[in-house]
């Protein structure tokens, strides 16, 4: 199979989503909700989802459980773009539950993605094309393993040719300083780090977007781009050089799930095209904005 310039490695699961809820059930009651979504799910997931639906070329490198959940799961993705790894684990599933406005909580079985193993993800790391290609890990907070390893994942896609870009999503075992230090350890490896704006203040300590942004100006390295994706806010990428945004339209939100997966998606495959950073993070903007309004959802 050729190489196309965009790898994106990470998690893949069962996504239930549900919803809209107001505000939270009390214990031993039931609630009906108007709408459900059986889909697949994951941070990598929902990335490969996206450039499917925006007829960009990518490699997938992904793993599931052998179970039925995992055999639906891999025939929800594009054959021709995915690397499957088996896993002697049933397939890890979400519940997301939607509440009004579109924010959203996750509940996820441990799965397949407890079971992610480096040495198979390391040995299917493939040559980059040419020198704009981008390889993105996603999720890696929900693998043990991958966690650990992903400083030697990030240098070994370096070897290979790869821009690195890392989205860790939010740790299961929230902000604590273990999660701190090891992002702290990725931010210095990768070339572009992919967060939302919960993530950044949760890791920087900051009560707002401004101040978060102002810290994480602090630590970028002379090439480094550090994007901090802000909702109905928009945008954000810090540089070196400085910073520009790109202004999010105002759509009326069926869900928000995967919305940032599906930015991460937009913006690497323009940055793969040669485009500036501000036309990638408008893409981004613009793309996550159709996919959370439209149901089913639309990319392009």
């Amino acid at each position: 199979m050729t190489v196309p310039p965009l790898l994106v490695l990470g998690n893949v699961n069962v996504d239930l989503v549900l919803g809209e809820v107001d505000g939270w059930p009390a214990i031993g009651t039931e609630v009906v909700v108007e709408r459900s979504e059986l889909r697949a799910g994951g941070s990598a997931g929902n990335t490969a989802l996206a450039l499917s639906g925006l007829g960009v070329p990518h490699r997938l490198v992904s793993s599931t459980g052998r179970d039925p959940n995992g055999l639906w799961l891999r025939e929800q993705f594009d054959p021709q773009f995915c690397e499957w790894i088996d896993e002697q684990a049933d397939t890890t599933v979400t519940v997301g539950i939607v509440h009004k406005g579109g924010d959203r909580v996750f509940f996820t079985t441990p799965g397949h993605l407890h079971s992610a193993s480096a040495a198979d993800l390391l040995e299917r790391l493939p040559q980059a094309p040419h020198g704009q290609s981008f390889a993105l890990l996603s999720g890696a907070f929900l693998m043990p393993e991958i966690m650990s390893a992903t400083p030697q994942i990030l240098r070994r896609l370096e070897e290979r040719g790869w821009q690195t870009a890392v989205d860790p999503g939010w740790p299961p075992q929230g902000w604590m300083n273990d999660a701190k230090q090891a992002f702290a350890d990725w931010l210095r490896a990768c070339g572009i780090a992919l967060i939302n704006a919960e993530e950044a203040k949760a890791f920087t300590g900051a009560m707002d977007d401004a101040a978060a942004l102002e810290h994480l100006s602090t630590t970028i390295g002379p090439n480094q781009i550090v994007v901090v994706k802000r909702g109905a806010e928009g945008a954000t990428a810090l540089t070196a050089a400085g910073s520009c945004h790109a202004a999010a339209p105002e759509v009326a939100v069926i869900d928000t799930v995967g919305a940032g997966d599906t930015f991460n998606a937009a913006f690497l495959a323009s940055l793969s095209r040669g485009e500036a950073l501000e036309a990638a993070l408008e893409a981004g903007v613009q793309t996550a904005a159709r996919a959370i309004s439209t149901f089913p959802r639309r990319y392009a």
